[in-house]
């Protein structure tokens, strides 16, 4: 079990039940998309933010990409993290079909891939020293790598996406983010060397 400095946001009760077992730190539930009319929660979620921290950790499909969005404009500048899980194909055991999108939620995945994602969102281990921040990779950055604002920007960011596993509909802002929390500027000039 790892312990952490943030508060981690999770969209429903059996993400938070999955992540009990795994973490130390308070996990809060949106209820899915009842969180955009939920106020006092979104005040909760806001205040903890500015106090603590929070780490968001939604599915990775397109609703989950929406709650995730929604959470970063109705916290405003507090502190926050982004995990991502991989888009994994399946379907949860205690499902008797797979989701829409046919892929795993926090529920669905090993605890090994949410410790991973959680160690590559730069969230705050207790007792680790290893919580250095890197440096940030902005979007001039992205430009300079063709990875926007190219001929051939699109493909290379779906190649990206496909490689580290990510959803395909990430907007630039979130591929930024989300490269961030996994990579220095180094690393994905490595990486990208790699699909070229």
């Amino acid at each position: 079990m790892i312990s952490l400095r943030e508060a981690i946001i999770v969209e429903g009760r059996y993400d938070k039940i999955k992540l009990s077992g795994i973490v130390d730190t308070p996990v809060i539930e949106t209820g899915g998309f009842r969180l955009f009319k939920d106020r006092e929660k979104q005040s909760l979620i806001r205040r903890i933010a500015e106090k603590r921290g929070i780490l968001i950790l939604t599915d990775s499909d397109s609703a989950g990409f929406v709650i995730r969005n929604f959470l970063r404009g109705a916290v405003g500048n507090a502190d926050i993290k982004h995990a991502y899980i991989p888009q994994l194909k399946g379907k949860e055991k205690r499902k008797p079909e797979s989701s829409k999108e046919g892929l795993l939620g926090v529920e669905g995945v090993s605890d090994e891939v949410i410790i991973e994602a959680i160690r590559r969102s730069g969230a705050e281990i207790i007792g680790e020293s290893d919580n250095k921040p890197r440096g940030e990779i902005t979007k001039p950055d992205l430009y300079e790598l063709g990875l926007t604002g190219r001929t051939n920007s699109a493909a290379l960011r779906q190649s990206l996406l496909k490689e580290l596993g990510m959803p395909s509909y990430l907007t630039t802002n979130a591929l930024l983010s989300a490269l961030n929390c996994l990579y220095s500027l180094e690393e994905l000039k490595e990486l990208l060397k790699t699909l070229t």
